[in-house]
């Protein structure tokens, strides 16, 4: 009946799958009962999900035996904050939900960290699904269980490790998906390539376009996205070793982020990462660690897709390059003071560089600023 695809996160008796491929969101009812049988839930969605998609989601939960209730919250960054955390914690007391039940996360990047958040905390943890409607959140922040919201001092700040028990990857939706946000999204894809997987890489230079389209291609894609991703969690759950790899591009992304003070009209997320990838390429050329022909295969490809891939891309202008520092330096893969960066030997041979000289970081900073 289906044509999904299922990668398996290994984490034990924790173990769960995600399930890849078109109608899943209509079939969710069916896949959650198989998995959490009499359950019922409170799906925690944003306005624009919810137009588009919630009747169907619903319906499905319906022909599942599936009873829920709904939280329908601002779209945007900026929702990852306390005040929605809040909300979304009410919502789930107010419909009496008990720990047994589930909070389905049904939207991008911002709702599932901030629904899986509320689920690893009321109740001390429910159940938890997660129903990524970006390409940004399919292949990324949908699998491994970390959860949060943002703080005026920095991204990601406050949050939990809590893990899913499904995750339901439905291709379909993002045929509605902006082109903008695709191309975002498409960034955490490249990521993947960029870190241990040089064929994939090149197989996305050669085939960007067919993702971009649709079919069979952009199944592939999330597909070998989600292993990719599913290896690192089941080696490293918790972020002490290999999976900070996975922040590729996030440090640098993280700060620009922060310097246009998450506004989505300038800079969304996968935009900050598709600039932060081509400077983690060229400042390890920099440091003579990378040749700079990479950094310009690299830029190369973010420019052909249509991304962002130098500060002077980010409009309205930036804060001069001790600033940037700062929110460098406030970014949480600062251990003990010193600078973490991944940076690069090449095309897929990411690693993790521990105390890396402020004043080289600040010297790469002002000589790339658009300023």
């Amino acid at each position: 009946m289906s044509e999904d695809v299922r990668v398996e996160v290994g984490l034990g008796e924790r173990a769960y799958d995600i399930l890849i491929g078109p109608g899943l969101v209509a079939r969710a009812g069916a896949e959650i009962g198989r998995r959490l049988p009499g359950i019922r839930a409170a799906i925690v969605t944003d306005e624009n999900v919810a137009q588009r998609h919630l009747e169907m989601l619903k319906t499905g939960l319906d022909r599942g035996g599936i009873a829920s209730s709904t939280i329908v919250l601002p779209a945007g960054e900026k929702t990852k904050s306390f005040a929605a955390l809040q909300e979304v914690v009410d919502g789930v007391l107010a419909a009496r939900l008990e720990r047994g039940d589930a909070v389905i996360a049904f939207g991008g990047g911002v709702i599932g960290d901030l629904a899986g958040f509320a689920a690893g905390i009321v109740r001390r943890g429910m159940n938890f699904v997660q129903m990524p409607t970006s390409l940004l959140a399919q292949v990324d922040s949908s699998v491994g269980g970390k959860t949060g919201i943002n703080s005026a001092r920095g991204k990601n700040l406050i949050g939990v490790f809590h893990q899913p028990k499904l995750v339901l990857a439905d291709t379909a939706v993002l045929d509605t998906l902006p082109i903008r946000e695709f191309r975002a999204g498409y960034a955490e894809v490249a990521k993947y390539g960029l870190i241990d997987r040089p064929d994939f890489f090149a197989w996305l230079e050669a085939n960007w376009q067919e993702v971009f389209a649709g079919g069979p291609a952009r199944i592939e894609a999330i597909a070998q996205s989600c292993r990719a991703k599913a290896d690192v969690v089941a080696r490293d759950e918790f972020e002490t070793g290999d999976r900070a790899l996975l922040n590729l591009g996030h440090t640098f992304g993280h700060a620009l982020e922060a310097a246009v003070a998450y506004d989505g009209a300038r800079l969304v997320h996968g935009e900050g990462v598709a600039i932060g990838m081509a400077l983690a390429h060229r400042f390890s050329a920099r440091m003579n660690l990378a040749s700079p022909d990479d950094a310009a295969r690299v830029e190369a490809h973010l420019k052909a897709v249509g991304l962002p891939w130098r500060m002077a891309d980010v409009p309205g202008g930036l804060p001069d390059a001790d600033a940037l520092l700062s929110f460098i330096a406030q970014d949480k893969k600062v251990s003990r003071g010193a600078l973490t960066f991944i940076l690069t030997r090449g095309i897929g041979q990411s690693f993790i560089a521990r105390d890396v000289p402020v004043s080289e970081v600040l010297a790469f900073l002002k000589e790339n600023h658009p300023g």
